[in-house]
């Protein structure tokens, strides 16, 4: 035997449907008497809230997608964590996709999702310019570790981080350093490369680009090759686990780091306080990032959301100095 419906609820308060989905999920929308017979109704019924009913009456499903490029890279840990506590702390299921660095399976992931959740965050999205557009209209959607004007965005500060690197660098007699890129489509790998520049020329040093790189530990080997063959001193490489990578390549071609070759990576994930020698890493509180994007998620499904509100929010970095960087090498 069925339990009671929204309509039973309705008929015994001598309201519409429509007030009893508001009384129930949009509860300062009804006046505070109808609100209180509604739920005294309810209760002695016995009614609970069907979720797919409520959605289909309210427009609202409480959950929201969060899209990471590749969920097997530790970076994301830390974000899901924190976007995953904001979430539950307002009754919201948040939903986890899996993207394989691949923005045709992005597009297709989140167009499927489009009619199940509130809105989206999209960690490091791959996706063009006008497609994120798109998404916008559909839902509401915050991005982390990538800026986009019209959208509100969460990033670390990688432009104070780069100077902060390069700073490090210099201060250890290095006069040129080599970036590993990572992923053409990465508008990260694109700040962080353009940040290099602008604080290498800023303190009279140069520096080269080579790849771009897929962000693995995988392709430290051809990364590593390729910045003993450019001669360089110091490299910086995209993300954490392509510089883990470098290390254990320059340790089978019996380089020695930081003697020969000082190495530096972004993230700080777990890893790099357990590789030998530890890496040196430009890191943040993840956490906080995660945290946030869905703080600004939440806001933008609110009803008394203004649709101009889009703000890029900048949360500051911090240089972890471990044992792979060093003195440049006479």
């Amino acid at each position: 035997m069925s339990g009671p419906t929204i309509y039973d609820v309705a008929r015994e308060a001598g309201v519409a449907t429509s007030t009893v989905s508001r009384a129930l999920s949009n509860p300062h929308r009804v006046n505070a008497r109808t609100r209180e017979r509604v739920l005294t109704v309810a209760a002695e019924l016995g009614y609970r809230p069907n979720p797919h009913a409520r959605a289909l009456l309210s427009g609202r499903h409480h959950t929201v997608a969060m899209v990471v490029s590749d969920i097997t890279n530790p970076h994301y840990f830390e974000l899901i964590r924190g976007a995953e506590q904001r979430a539950k702390a307002s009754e919201y299921t948040l939903v986890l996709v899996n993207v394989e660095e691949s923005p045709r399976i992005e597009w297709d992931q989140v167009q499927r999702l489009v009619p199940a959740v509130d809105g989206f965050v999209l960690a490091a999205s791959r996706l063009p310019d006008e497609n994120l557009h798109q998404i916008a209209v559909q839902r509401p959607v915050v991005l982390i570790s990538r800026e986009l004007p019209g959208l509100a965005s969460v990033v670390l500060d990688h432009v104070e981080g780069c100077r902060r690197i390069v700073e490090h660098l210099a201060s250890l007699g290095h006069r040129d350093l080599v970036y590993l890129a990572g992923p053409r489509n990465s508008w990260m790998a694109a700040t962080r490369w353009s940040a290099l520049q602008a604080a290498t020329e800023e303190h009279g040093l140069t520096a080269r680009r080579i790849g771009p790189f897929t962000p693995k530990v995988a392709q430290g080997p051809a990364a590593a090759d390729g910045a003993l063959n450019a001669d360089a001193t110091a490299v910086v490489a995209h993300n954490d686990l392509l510089a883990i990578g470098v290390l254990q390549r320059l340790a089978q071609r019996g380089v020695r780091v930081p003697e020969d070759l000082s190495v530096v990576g972004f993230d700080n994930i777990f890893a790099a306080d357990l590789c030998t020698p530890g890496l040196t890493t430009l890191g943040g509180v993840h956490s906080d990032v995660g945290r946030a994007a869905v703080e600004l998620l939440l806001d933008a499904t609110a009803p008394t959301h203004r649709r101009e509100d889009r703000p890029q929010v900048v949360l500051p970095t911090e240089l972890v100095l471990r044992g792979s960087t060093g003195p440049r090498r006479p």
